[in-house]
């Protein structure tokens, strides 16, 4: 099962991702991290969220590009992958991701990943909601974001959306 969860910049998104991965994973779970840690904003947003799932039962893999080509120990009830919008700046901009090919890069490692485990939990962020005037290149990052987001919630079993720490079902389950 694919699980879909949006939501602006903290809005409890990530908690309740993990939330909905430990009712559906009932033991080994993988938190798959794609944020780089560059800088100290970075570094106490990831010691947030090791501290968020403390004593939930997570194994932690750093991955910041090429999931298609991530190997697992095993098989997983759950996985949760966070975030979309990091994956995708990974494979877009850094020298070791798939650049242009992005998107498909990244539709084909989330295949991967439901491949390996029961239930896959992938959190995204809301986009185009600013006003904000941007470079071509950030044009061209939101609309891939975007399209993955429209690609994986039309794959989905069920979305989700984070508004001020109160998760909305937009599609599938209503009661987790």
């Amino acid at each position: 099962m694919l699980i879909l969860v949006t939501g602006g910049a903290a809005s409890g998104k990530s908690a309740h991702a993990e939330r909905l991965l430990c009712a559906h994973a009932p033991s080994s779970r993988l938190y798959l991290a794609t944020m780089q840690p560059f800088g100290a904003a970075a570094q106490t947003r990831i010691a947030r969220h090791r501290a968020l799932r403390q004593g939930k039962g997570f194994e932690t893999v750093e991955r910041p590009t090429d999931l298609a080509g991530l190997t697992l120990p095993r098989h997983y009830d759950g996985i949760l992958l966070e975030d979309l919008g990091n994956l995708l700046a990974n494979e877009r901009f850094a020298p070791e991701g798939a650049g242009d090919a992005a998107f498909g890069s990244i539709l084909a490692g989330i295949a991967h990943l439901q491949d390996c485990c029961e239930t896959l939990v992938v959190v995204t962020d809301e986009i185009f909601s600013d006003g904000v005037t941007y470079p071509s290149e950030t044009v061209q990052y939101i609309r891939d974001l975007a399209a993955l987001n429209r690609a994986l919630a039309a794959r989905a079993a069920a979305v989700y959306e984070s508004v001020c720490g109160i998760l909305l079902p937009l599609k599938g389950e209503k009661d987790v």
